[in-house]
């Protein structure tokens, strides 16, 4: 298992790296963490025309070909940046139920307008006690002749009220297994019997609880088979958990850079404080949890692309990430002392970002659960 960068890998990281620095500064960061969409649609247009939007979809849809461990350069880069898109809401947990759907209809309808920016879609799934196991979906559809009507409330959707289409999970069937019993639907975000409320949260990211009050949809709107919706989910969850992860190690090693070089200029009895042993241990502490980070999510990232499964790895990428990138940010502020606090600085983006990374797509806890399922236990 090779993880050093391939000559095309190598040009989407300087791509990204080039524009990102011209046009996602902290400071549009900040702007957005204020805006009341909270994305930037000049730069959702710039990284569309880029094609990354397509960039895993296939070339029959307008989308790049691109493999998903290139998906994962990129986004480390977009992770760096912090940047203010909702990007994996609209091409991991928007585009991809759809591709692995069996509508021909819907891949040609929605694809291609995914793929060059004109849509904004994001799923419905966790709800008013946040689960991302199949026994968590209870909003229910339930079936009026030709159509269904859905009713209920989500929690926590990312950009639901600026989204285009909602991927909502509902619950068909109460009977049987959990599992068994989810269907997929595909809704209008301007419905008018579904509400928004987004909700304030310390990473500022933009999380929705939506109502919905009597929303008709027909059998049409339906993505996969009826019943089994939780077979498209759970394979779209374990990329976007390892889609997220790739964020997180973008953000921390931007962290850790920063740390090193606040290290490197900030003086103290006459020196520099990185030449103190305190903090040099804390440093590499931060670069150990790093490369732990990168070397687990690389591996998820190549298990999806050979097309394996990547259950235990996504699980074990993201239950790591989700401590190591908030003990990188801490060892990050102890560094930086309380210059660190201070909204002026950046690293207080980065730690806020890692407290909420920590929770989107399953905490540690949920995903220890998962491996030890997967250890047989």
């Amino acid at each position: 298992m090779d993880f050093s960068y391939t000559k095309q890998e190598k040009v989407i990281k300087e791509t990204a790296r080039k524009l990102l620095t011209k046009k996602c500064p902290s400071d549009l960061v900040r702007k957005m963490e204020q805006d009341p969409k909270g994305y930037s649609p000049e730069l959702w247009h710039d990284i569309a025309e880029l094609g990354w939007l397509g960039f895993i979809l296939p070339e029959e849809y307008e989308g790049f070909g691109g493999s998903f461990f290139e998906l994962i350069v990129l986004l480390e880069e977009m992770g760096r940046y912090l940047v203010p898109v909702p990007f994996v809401p609209t091409v991991i947990l928007g585009a991809l139920p759809i591709l692995y759907g069996r509508s021909e209809k819907q891949k040609q309808e929605f694809l291609p307008r995914i793929a060059r920016g004109d849509l904004i879609l994001t799923m419905a799934l966790t709800e008013l006690e946040p689960s991302y196991d199949a026994a968590g979906v209870q909003l229910s559809a339930t079936r009026e002749g030709g159509q269904f009507i859905l009713e209920g409330t989500k929690c926590f959707v990312p950009y639901a009220h600026v989204a285009d289409y909602l991927v909502c999970a509902a619950r068909t069937d109460k009977s049987g297994k959990q599992e068994d019993g989810v269907t997929l639907f595909l809704v209008k975000g301007d419905h008018p019997h579904i509400s928004y409320t987004v909700l304030e949260t310390l990473d500022c990211e933009k999380q929705c609880e939506a109502v919905f009050d009597g929303v008709e949809v027909s059998e049409e709107d339906i993505i996969g088979e009826y019943g089994k919706g939780w077979e498209i989910i759970r394979k779209v969850l374990e990329q976007a958990e390892v889609a997220q992860c790739a964020l997180m190690v973008g953000g921390a090693e931007k962290v850790l850079e920063m740390t090193v070089e606040h290290a490197t200029v900030r003086e103290q009895f006459g020196r520099p404080i990185g030449s103190f042993q305190a903090v040099q241990h804390r440093c590499a502490n931060m670069k150990v949890d790093l490369e732990g980070a990168r070397l687990a999510t690389y591996e998820a990232a190549w298990k999806i692309s050979k097309g394996l499964p990547p259950t235990l790895e996504a699980s074990v990428a993201k239950a790591w990430l989700n401590l190591a990138y908030n003990r990188i940010c801490d060892n990050g502020h102890q560094v930086h002392g309380g210059d660190g606090i201070m909204k002026e600085q950046d690293i207080q983006l980065y730690s806020r970002r890692a407290k909420g990374s920590g929770f989107f797509l399953g905490d540690t806890v949920f995903h220890r659960e998962i491996i030890a399922q997967q250890l047989g236990l």
